[in-house]
This record gives C-alpha cells, sequence and structure tokens, in this order.
C-alpha cells in the first residue's frame, strides 16, 4: 500500500476541522476538483470511507477521524524534524564549533580566532577546551567543526593537518635540587623521578612518554595527575616536584628549566577533522590562519 501524500494528509485534517472541503483547499492552494480527486484516491488506496460529502458540507466519518488523528500526529513529528534540520542548517551557516588541547587553546587559538572574528563581525564562536584525546573523539563524531591536538597520534577516523610546531621542557621550582645542577639530566635519571603531569589522554603526557620510551627508558612515574597545564604549572612552583610542560607556559613564571640530554621533546600540533570532510566556510578559514600564523617552539 502506498502512504498518502503529506498534502493529502493536511487536506483531510483542514476538512475535518472546516467541514468544507473547498475551504481546505483553498488554505492549501489547491482547487476544489483537485482536492476532492485527492481524497477520493486516498480513500480507495486505503480501502475505507474517510469524508460524508453533503450540499451542506463536508464531515469526516468515524474512519476519517481516526485516520485525521493520526496524521496530526504524522504532520507534527515532520514539523519537528524540519524544524531541527533548521536549527541545525542555522547553526552551520552562522556558527563555528571549535575544541582544542591545552596549548592550543591557550596559547594559539585566541590569536585566529580574533582574525576570524574581525572577518566576520556576526560570526557565533564556540570553542571547548579539553584533553586531545576528547578533542579527537568530539571531531570524529561531528560535535565540533573542528579541533585542535597537541596529541602525537595516531587520528583514526580524522584528517590532520600540521599548524604548528612545539617544544616540551622540564621545569622544576627554583629550590629544587636540579636548579643548580650543571650538567644535564640523563634520559634515566628523568624516567626514574616521581612527575608532576597531565592526565591520560592529554597530548602532553602522551609525547613525553613517547620521547622517554624512544630514549629506551619507559613512560613517566606520575607523581601528581593533574587536569590542565595552569595546575601542572603551579604544582610546580609550589615545590611538589619537577614536570615537563609546553616552552609556552614557562615564560613569566618562577620556573627553571632543565636540560635533557638525548630526549627530544618536540611535537606537532594539529587541525583534525572528520575524514572523508572538506573543510568550508569559517571552518577553512580557521585552519588557514592556524597555517598562516604558526607558532615555532
Amino acid at each position: 500500500m502506498t502512504a498518502p501524500e503529506l498534502d493529502t494528509l493536511r487536506l483531510l485534517v483542514l476538512v475535518g476541522e472546516l467541514g468544507s472541503i473547498g475551504q481546505a483547499a483553498i488554505i492549501l492552494g489547491m482547487t476544489r476538483p483537485s482536492a476532492g480527486k485527492r481524497l477520493s484516491f486516498m480513500e480507495r488506496r486505503l480501502g475505507l470511507v474517510l469524508v460524508d460529502r453533503t450540499r451542506r458540507g463536508s464531515a469526516l466519518t468515524p474512519d476519517g477521524r481516526a485516520i485525521a488523528g493520526r496524521a496530526q500526529r504524522v504532520l507534527a513529528e515532520l514539523d519537528g524534524l524540519l524544524d531541527g534540520a533548521r536549527t541545525l542548517r542555522t547553526r552551520h551557516e552562522a556558527g563555528l564549533r571549535i575544541a582544542a588541547s591545552m596549548t592550543p587553546a591557550e596559547h594559539l587559538a585566541p590569536r585566529w580566532i580574533g582574525e576570524l572574528n574581525r572577518a566576520h563581525p556576526g560570526l557565533q564562536l564556540g570553542l571547548e577546551v579539553t584533553n586531545s584525546d576528547r578533542v579527537a573523539e568530539l571531531a570524529r563524531d561531528g560535535k565540533v567543526d573542528i579541533g585542535f591536538v597537541e596529541s602525537p597520534g595516531p587520528f583514526a577516523g580524522l584528517t590532520s593537518r600540521k599548524v604548528a610546531v612545539d617544544h616540551l621542557v622540564v621545569v622544576v621550582a627554583r629550590t629544587h635540587p636540579w636548579a643548580c645542577e650543571r650538567r644535564p639530566l640523563t634520559p634515566a635519571e628523568l624516567a626514574n623521578t616521581p612527575l608532576v603531569v597531565r592526565e591520560h589522554g592529554s597530548g602532553t603526557r602522551k609525547t613525553v612518554d613517547a620521547a622517554l620510551r624512544k630514549a629506551g627508558v619507559g613512560p613517566v612515574k606520575p607523581l601528581l595527575e593533574l587536569g590542565s597545564a595552569s595546575a601542572v604549572r603551579n604544582a610546580v612552583v609550589a615545590g611538589a616536584g619537577p614536570a615537563v610542560i609546553s616552552v609556552l607556559d614557562v615564560a613569566d613564571h618562577e620556573l627553571v628549566p632543565v636540560a635533557v640530554e638525548s630526549v627530544d621533546f618536540g611535537r606537532v600540533l594539529r587541525a583534525v577533522w572528520p575524514e572523508g570532510r572538506r573543510l568550508t566556510g569559517p571552518a577553512a578559514e580557521l585552519l588557514a590562519l592556524a597555517v598562516r600564523h604558526p607558532h615555532r617552539g
């Protein structure tokens, strides 16, 4: 059985409300004969008499009222679907959803976003700051238009592009014994010392672990696990212990950088978005700004 057309369902509902096929046809922009044919066709398809046609007007039969009630629910669901689609389209056209891990969010994204805002004063922007794993998840699920991560990857289900280069450095408080050490630390000394670290899922934590594994000494030993770069930095300043943080977080703080021999703490910051999707509009412009104005740590 072929489903009735939506305009025919609307026609049936209006006939029930107005008691007239002619008036219902006018509202829907139909001729009276066309409306009558539509209703007759639906009756034949359903095998039911839906409308009593009299000289004084038209009224729905009991079967017609039952079908009209169901039609109203179908049309209400359709209206909700269309309203939701319009909301999503408006959001995509008028806004940009961004997620970024701590380092790009704190030090790089504000400049990129500022330039984009100057070019598009009415553009609505939303920035979610979280760790690299969560950024990748949001981008993969389409919950943001573009993300920026500091993780070395891999990025399953995502397209990525290099936007900046950063470097991590070991830091201690001025009162820490390493602050007075003239020789570089060995990789083993660093690996065997409990550190103030970011939580699992952060790009910084992954970069440090990968660098130490590459040096043959294994991952870090956590002293404290904290959820943000500023919390790690403050813990080091307070004397909790050493940490490995971005050089961008060292300036203007009571921190002493400590050299480590034969360990490369360089990392690439990347933009990510769903695999197979081409960036367009504000998201593409933001990526172009990020590539055009990279930081090289």
